[in-house]
């Protein structure tokens, strides 16, 4: 996910590959959760893993850059800063996966109708919030008005949801689930914004147009 013009170094390349690994995460746990499909709720919950060895891969040879370079070389910075993303990647990609493991013990099929719009929804929004910070990413523009729009959506669907939680007839065991459904979306949300924030305002940022070293 490169603008027109821009290409990224390898190590950069590959933190975009993490957002997006993210993002289908969180939409394929989703359909999996509102579709019984346990199969493919396996496969992601076993694919996130792969998010794991990819982001403790990226940190040690960020590591490895960092002791490589000058104290007063403004890449440090900028690695510094990657250093802060990855952990907020990798616990996104956890609150994928724990969307999934509902998904495979079939959470879905006991949902009230009206919750399972409700987390359809919360889904869309969420997975757009990750498209639009991976896109922030890749290209450095700013992204944190838009997402805190859609984060504030995401808090309404909420309490929706919460609220159809208490008055529904599902069952109090269901209930409980559908509750930690809605606040793993919440996080997911919350940890979009955050990314956004961190990309504008933290170390080694807002991105200059980066070039191979």
């Amino acid at each position: 996910m490169e603008s027109a013009g821009v290409s990224l170094p390898p190590i950069e390349r590959e933190v975009v590959q993490v957002f997006s690994m993210v993002a289908e995460a969180l939409a394929g746990a989703t359909d999996a959760l509102l579709g019984a499909e346990t199969a493919e709720a396996r496969r992601i919950v076993a694919a996130d893993h792969s998010v794991d060895e990819l982001t403790d891969a990226l940190s040690a040879r960020i590591w490895e850059e960092f002791e490589r370079l000058a104290p007063d070389n403004p890449q440090l910075r900028r690695l510094v800063g990657l250093l802060l993303v990855l952990p907020e990647l990798e616990r996104s990609a956890d609150l994928a996966e724990h969307i999934a493991q509902r998904a495979v013990a079939n959470l879905g099929l006991t949902m009230s109708p009206l919750s399972r719009g409700i987390v359809q929804r919360m889904s869309e929004v969420a997975t757009e919030m990750w498209q639009s910070a991976a896109r922030a990413y890749a290209t450095g523009d700013a992204a944190a008005a838009d997402l805190d729009e859609a984060d504030e959506e995401l808090d309404i669907l909420h309490q929706r949801l919460t609220d159809e939680v208490a008055a529904s007839h599902m069952p109090a065991s269901t209930g409980a689930q559908v509750t930690l459904v809605g606040r793993f979306y919440e996080r997911l949300g919350d940890h979009a914004v955050n990314l956004a924030l961190r990309m504008e305002r933290g170390p080694g940022w807002p991105r200059t147009a980066p070039t191979e070293p």
